[in-house]
C-alpha cells in the first residue's frame, strides 16, 4: 500500500512537470507511475517496476 502511494505521488509530480514543460515523455511516464500499482500484485515486482520507471523519469528530467 505504501509503495502504491509513493509511486502515485511521484507520478503526479512528473505528470505536472511534463505538463508544465510540454514534455510528452514525462507526462506519459507520470501517468504510468500513477496507474501501474493497480495492476501489479507482487510486492517485489511493484518496487522494481516503480523504481525503474522513476529512474527513467529522472534521466529524462
Amino acid at each position: 500500500m505504501f509503495a502504491g502511494l509513493l509511486f502515485s505521488a511521484v507520478g503526479l509530480y512528473y505528470f505536472r512537470a511534463g505538463k508544465k514543460m510540454g514534455a510528452a515523455p514525462l507526462l506519459i511516464l507520470g501517468i504510468v507511475l500513477m496507474v501501474f500499482p493497480y495492476f501489479v500484485s507482487n510486492d517485489i515486482a511493484l518496487w522494481l517496476i516503480g523504481f525503474g520507471l522513476w529512474g527513467i523519469c529522472y534521466k529524462l528530467n
